[in-house]
Parts: C-alpha cells; sequence; structure tokens
C-alpha cells in the first residue's frame, strides 16, 4: 500500500473559500501562472500604425482561441460556463480595456504590451477599492482577459492543460475560460486557486461542472509542487497538502457525512418554510446575474429577495438603455415565476463605478456620491432602470427597492421619479403593474432612527446588515485591522433590527433582510425570535437554513431574544446563543455543513486508502 505523506514531506492546511462542495483527493497538477514581465519601449511616430496592427492581430487571434474553445465544448459545457465565456469575448471588444490601450500606442507611441499593461494595472487598482466581493471579482475577469492578450502579443500562449492524463486537482493562480474549456471531459478531480471567491468565473463554471474548489487560497501556488498528494475540501475551504494516513481516513469518514448531509437536506427542499408552531417565514435568495436563476429551482427559494442591479453597467463604457433594462428584468421576472422577485435600483458609486465617465473620485467613498444619492443626482440614468422595471412588471411580481436611504427627502424624491416614469408609460400606452411594490433598504443608521415614520413611505423595508453593521459600528469590514469588529450580534444591531421590526409591523408593513446574518445558521433564531418577515440568502444555504426553522418554535425563539438584551457585549451574546442551541435545538441543528459530494471511492494515495474498518 503506498503511504498517504512520506516522511520527508510534513502535511500542510491551507485555507481559503469554499466554491464548490465536495471533498476530493489526488495528485496536483500545477498551472505556472507568474506576472508577465512585458518590455518598455518608446517607439517613433512612424511606428504606430505597425505597432496598432500587432495589437490588433493580437486581439483577433485571442477572440478566435477563446471562440474555438467554446466551439469545442458548446455541447458538453453548462450554459452558465459558456456565458462566461461570452463574457470575455465581450471584453476583447469593450473600450475600456482594448479601446483604452490602443489610445495609449497612439498618444504616448509606447508598444502594445506596455501599453496594455498600464491599462491592466489602471483597472486592477479600481476595482480593487470595490467592497463587494462580487464586483472585484469582475476585475479579476478583466486580468484574466488581459494575461490572454499578452501572452498572444509575446508568443507564449500555449497551455498545459493537455497534458492532463491522470485524475489530478488543479492548482493554478486563476483559470481562463479557454483553460476551462479544456477542463471538460478531462479528469479533473478538483481547482484549488491564489484569487477568487464564490462568484469568480472558476467557481462558477467548478459548481456548473459538480467539481469541488476551493478558492481565494492566496499563495496555494507557492506552497504546492507538482505531484504533492492533497485533499481539497470544497464545503469548508480547506486544502490539506501531503497528508498523513490519519488525516486521510479522518477526510474518507467527513465525505461519506456529507452524503448523508447531502441527501438529508434535499429532502427539505420542497418544504414550506414555517417554524414547528406553525409561523411562515419566507426563505428568498440574493442574485448577481441570471445565470444563477438554476440554483434557485434546487434549493427551494421562494423568488428573489435582492436582485442586485449594477451588473448591467459593469465592464462598458457606455449606458444600459430601457430596453436593456426591460428584457434583462423580464427575463429574471419569468424565471422566478410563479414567485416574484425585490429589484434593488442601481447601487453604483463608493466601492463600485459603471465607468470612469460616470464616478467622481472621492475621499471617502462609502458615505459619498453613491446608491440613491447617485441615481437622484443623475435622474435620466435612474429614469431609464426605472421604466425598464415598470415595463417588466407587466410580466410577474416584481417588487422595487431603493437602496441607501437615510431620510425623508431621498425616498419621497425616488417615489417622484418612480411616478414620471409612470407618467411617461402611461402616456405612450405601455403595459406595467401599476400596484408595483415599493420598499428600502434599511442601511443607514439614521433610516432605523427614524422606521416609524418611514414605514408610512413604502410598501416593506429590507435590512441591508452588510452596510448597516459597518456604519453602525464604524469599521471597515474589508479592513483586516478592524475587521474583528465586525459583530453581526453586538447589542446596539440586535436593538436596532427589534426598533426597524416594530416599526415597520406597527405601520403594517413586511420586514426582511437580505445581509449575511441571514444565511448564518446562529443567527436563525434571532431573527425569527424578532420577527423578520423574510430572509434573503445566496441559494445553497436555504436548504440547511429551512431544516433548522422546521425544527424551532417562534415562540421559543421569542423568549429567547428577550434574554439577548440582558448582555452588553457581542461575545456574552454569541456564547449565550451558542448554549441555547445546545439545549434547545439540538436536534434542529444535528446536520453540520451542506456538502455536494456524491459517492466514489476516497483516493487518497495510488490506491484507495483503506477504509476506518480496515486497520493500518
Amino acid at each position: 500500500m503506498t503511504a498517504a505523506n512520506p516522511d520527508s514531506k510534513a502535511p500542510k492546511v491551507l485555507r481559503g473559500v469554499g466554491a464548490s462542495p465536495g471533498i476530493v483527493a489526488g495528485k496536483a497538477f500545477t498551472l505556472s501562472r507568474e506576472r508577465i514581465v512585458v518590455p518598455r519601449r518608446q517607439i517613433l511616430p512612424e511606428q504606430v500604425p505597425r505597432e496598432l496592427h500587432r495589437f490588433q492581430e493580437a486581439v483577433a487571434e485571442a477572440q478566435r482561441e477563446l471562440q474555438k474553445a467554446k466551439e469545442q465544448v458548446a455541447l458538453s459545457l453548462p450554459r452558465e460556463a459558456l456565458l462566461i465565456m461570452d463574457a470575455h469575448l465581450m471584453l476583447l471588444a469593450d473600450e475600456m480595456l482594448v479601446g483604452h490601450a490602443a489610445q495609449l500606442i497612439e498618444e504616448e507611441q509606447i508598444n502594445a504590451e506596455w501599453a496594455l499593461r498600464k491599462v491592466l494595472d489602471e483597472l486592477a487598482a479600481l476595482f480593487r477599492k470595490m467592497k463587494d466581493s462580487y464586483l472585484r471579482e469582475r476585475g479579476l475577469d478583466i486580468e484574466v482577459v488581459g494575461e490572454l492578450l499578452l501572452r498572444w502579443l509575446m508568443g507564449s500562449q500555449e497551455t498545459r492543460l493537455s497534458q492532463i492524463e491522470d485524475p489530478v486537482i488543479i492548482v493554478a493562480h486563476d483559470l481562463s475560460p479557454a483553460e476551462t474549456a479544456q477542463l471538460a471531459g478531462k479528469k479533473v478531480l478538483g481547482f484549488a486557486t491564489d484569487v477568487g471567491s464564490r462568484t469568480s468565473h472558476t467557481a462558477i463554471v467548478a459548481s456548473s461542472l459538480q467539481i469541488p474548489a476551493v478558492v481565494g487560497l492566496e499563495r496555494i501556488t507557492r506552497e504546492v509542487n507538482p505531484g504533492d498528494l492533497l485533499i481539497l475540501d470544497g464545503s469548508s475551504g480547506t486544502v490539506v497538502v501531503n497528508p498523513t494516513e490519519t488525516i486521510c481516513r479522518e477526510y474518507q469518514e467527513r465525505k461519506q457525512r456529507l452524503l448523508v448531509m447531502t441527501r438529508e437536506l434535499r429532502k427539505y427542499v420542497d418544504l414550506p418554510s414555517t417554524t414547528l408552531d406553525g409561523h411562515r417565514v419566507r426563505l428568498a435568495a440574493n442574485l448577481e446575474i441570471l445565470e444563477e436563476i438554476q440554483y434557485l429551482k434546487d434549493s427551494g427559494a421562494e423568488g428573489v429577495g435582492l436582485f442586485r442591479t449594477e451588473y448591467l453597467f459593469l465592464g462598458r463604457s457606455d449606458l444600459p438603455s430601457e430596453d436593456e433594462h426591460y428584457q434583462h428584468y423580464r427575463r429574471l421576472i419569468e424565471a422566478v415565476a410563479p414567485h416574484g422577485a425585490t429589484l434593488r435600483t442601481l447601487d453604483l458609486g463608493g466601492d463600485k463605478f459603471a465607468s470612469q465617465l460616470l464616478m467622481p473620485d472621492e475621499m471617502n467613498p462609502a458615505m459619498g456620491l453613491r446608491a440613491i444619492r447617485f441615481c437622484l443626482a443623475s435622474p435620466e440614468i435612474f429614469k431609464t432602470q426605472l421604466r425598464g422595471i415598470l415595463r417588466a412588471s407587466a410580466h410577474g411580481k416584481i417588487r422595487v427597492m431603493f437602496p441607501m436611504v437615510s431620510g425623508f427627502h431621498e425616498i419621497r424624491e425616488a417615489k417622484r421619479l418612480l411616478r414620471e416614469a409612470a407618467d411617461e408609460l402611461d402616456r405612450s400606452g405601455v403595459a406595467f403593474d401599476h400596484q408595483i411594490q415599493v420598499g428600502m433598504m434599511v442601511e443607514v443608521p439614521s433610516a432605523s432612527l427614524m422606521a416609524d415614520r418611514l414605514a408610512k413611505e413604502v410598501d416593506f423595508f429590507s435590512i441591508g446588515t452588510n452596510d448597516l453593521i459597518q456604519y453602525v459600528l464604524a469599521i471597515d469590514r474589508i479592513n483586516e485591522h478592524v475587521s474583528y469588529l465586525y459583530e453581526p450580534l453586538h447589542p446596539a444591531m440586535l436593538q436596532i433590527i427589534r426598533q426597524v421590526v416594530d416599526a415597520g409591523h406597527a405601520a403594517g408593513i413586511e420586514v426582511h433582510i437580505c445581509g449575511e446574518m441571514a444565511s448564518d445558521p446562529l443567527h436563525l433564531p434571532v431573527l425569527v425570535g424578532l420577527g423578520l418577515d423574510e430572509l434573503s440568502m445566496p441559494a445553497t444555504s436555504i436548504p440547511r437554513i429551512k431544516k433548522i426553522l422546521r425544527g424551532i418554535k417562534k415562540s421559543d425563539a421569542e423568549a429567547f431574544v428577550q434574554e439577548l438584551f440582558r448582555f452588553d457585549t457581542a461575545r456574552e451574546v454569541l456564547e449565550f446563543v451558542l448554549e441555547e442551541i445546545k439545549s434547545r435545538w439540538a436536534d434542529a441543528y444535528a446536520l453540520e455543513g451542506v456538502g455536494g459530494v456524491e459517492a466514489g471511492d476516497f483516493q487518497c494515495a495510488v490506491n484507495p486508502f483503506p477504509s476506518p474498518e480496515a486497520g493500518s
């Protein structure tokens, strides 16, 4: 029997982001993807046309490579993976990337590689400022396309994926769409990458191919050598390098437990989301892109509680037309029928932008011209989106929701512009839902303090805990020096949520929550006890949350929540919550984690590793 870990190699545990669930073991196949060092040179004016031609040829070759890769796997690769390839093809024609590089070649009289690198560095800096993880990942898409172009320019576009013959775990900085396409039909057990998040293109493709993946490992390409034995746990976001036999057996047992858990949770997908004493809490999904709709059907989601509309504005130098908005939202609402969808209006600015032409530089963008403030300052852009939303409302249940409302002026102005958009459609004889529900996000402290009065202006509240927590506690949640202060169970946050819920219910409107709090099982009894009407979260989190919800009583949760207000610190609250879960709801929390693994041998060596019963 082959040893799992030669004595000369000590095991290492690396932690990243679980992007596609499942546990696999196998040898590492490493892809070297070091940053390309580009030559820098000035060119003579008469050389500019030739350099532009060389650049345009590289763009054309990169487009042909992507298109060929797409055609090769069009029937075998899932639709969402093909759409990612389409997006990268679009980037190869985008003015923000290709057009700007060509402009630098002409204006600064520099070689194509240098011009392209300058554009890539500039765009990377802009995207790194974004707090929204999904939008930061779009910056990685630009980097991938740029690197592909650079390799064509420098004659180093060959990939090594064609060399894969045996089952392996791919270890890379990141994977391009063309490389990903080559994995279809290959013996790939899993992905492990330095960069990425759950919304990166690598994660989406891995999930669609049902291949376990861990992304955002930061340094795995520096820690792993070709042929190293790896255990990859896409459920917990862990990679073990050169595991011992004991570690192998532990993960073999965990894989079997995850298989049982997954089968168990599937039983809850079609069951109603009600507590043991019959209280109904809607469980909806957060969505960024239309391609994620397929996950709703497998999760038991009751529609979309938050659809982020910013994606339509990104990666382009122009603005989406009214018809683009309409078609985009219509596709969404028809796909989620008979359920509905809540569309958050444009939340650009701060850590998000459409293009450099639209957004000014600001010292403190998180508190600057963003979200509803930007929309009110740009009424034509805003009304174009509102007309698209209204037109789509003729095809299904749509609710419109305004982000970052801080007071009466903003919500009233937003509603006024919505009425103007509706009047314009009426005059044109265009159909729409005249009774469309209008809501606002509560993510600014001033809105929570005035919730009792603002509740009279809208049809529902949606608490955006991600921003609300950082504003209430004065912390930047992506700043590693203060991120430890990001405490959802801080007594101040509990007080605010209770205040908003009470104000909303007193006015006869529903109160939803769409931040990360909603998907954390530890927070569920707290949110149920506080009286939230709808919890919106990533679709993959819904089966587990529903399973727990069906194992608790609302009356118990209400009594439990009253106890939380005795404590002064978030740590005290958390300790009490953990103790109460153990004593009150142990059965509801019996399953830990959600896996997407299927049955099969767990290869933890050259040969299948022996089962725990087999002995050493």
